[in-house]
């Protein structure tokens, strides 16, 4: 069995504002905790378009790459 995963609210909204999704943003603000579970909520992240994944919790946000927004990895 493998732990919970979790992906935290403020990147997913900053994800969908970045995509100019704002009233998508503003729902998952209003209607999520601090930390989304990404098991239970796989369905609704898929159609929002967020790869958790790439939003562990160390991860940059912007548009999901999982890359540092501090620049190109050396």
């Amino acid at each position: 069995m493998t732990a919970p995963a979790f992906v935290d609210k403020a990147k997913v909204t900053a994800d969908l504002r970045f995509r100019q999704l704002h009233a998508r943003a503003d729902w998952v603000d209003r209607e999520f905790p601090e930390l989304i579970d990404t098991d239970k909520n796989a369905s609704l992240l898929r159609m929002l378009g967020i790869d958790p994944g790439t939003m562990a919790p160390g991860a940059a946000a912007g548009r999901c790459t999982g890359r540092d927004s501090a620049g190109p990895v050396a």
